[in-house]
């Protein structure tokens, strides 16, 4: 995997505050942002922070970040998006008293698939794999073994980007600490 530059990528929303600590990139995100497209909730937010970079076919990407989330929806991880009505995230988010990993995997309308994790405070890996018409996300933490996070269908004809993304719909404050940002081949299996 190459490390991608903190500065080639464009905010799909500018976030409250960025700031560099050495090679880390600390994004403080703006209360009330969120990705979410109507399922449920019946409401669109499309005011999140993304910082995205071309995502050609074949290719994959991996962002990892330390998980400092402690309260309602914090949430951290990778963003893949082609408009506001196209658009995958992935990582972890806190929710109901816990730390989830889990997908929003968004055409049109949001899905949301999440699974209790005990990863707060410690260094989590999201890694987006682009194949043809499927989009692979595994994740890990610190060095431990890839988990399968969603298979998810992408049209290949949409021009997709990807990179760190980060939102706090319920609070102000919440400051994520992005320790890298990777690209390189996309995965070979799919297990």
């Amino acid at each position: 995997m190459d490390l991608h530059d903190w500065g080639a990528g464009v905010w799909t929303t500018p976030p409250a505050a960025v700031a560099r600590d050495g090679s880390d990139l600390l994004v403080t995100a703006r209360e009330a942002s969120d990705f979410w497209r109507t399922t449920s909730y019946g409401f669109v937010h499309d005011d999140g922070h993304g910082l995205l970079a071309p995502f050609p076919d074949r290719s994959a990407v991996e962002v990892s970040f330390v998980a400092d989330l402690t309260e309602q929806f914090d949430q951290a991880g990778i963003l893949v998006r082609a408009d506001a009505e196209h658009w995958v995230k992935a990582g972890v988010e806190y929710a109901d008293g816990a730390a989830q990993l889990g997908a929003v995997v968004t055409d049109v309308v949001s899905d949301w698939s999440t699974g209790v994790v005990d990863w707060v405070g410690r260094r989590v890996t999201v890694r987006a794999s682009r194949s043809g018409d499927a989009l692979t996300v595994r994740a890990r933490v610190d060095e431990e073994p890839w988990r399968l996070v969603r298979l998810a269908p992408l049209d290949p004809a949409l021009p997709w980007a990807a990179g760190p993304m980060v939102c706090a719909p319920s609070r102000t404050g919440l400051t994520v600490r992005f320790a890298s940002w990777t690209t390189g081949p996309a995965d070979t299996a799919l297990h």
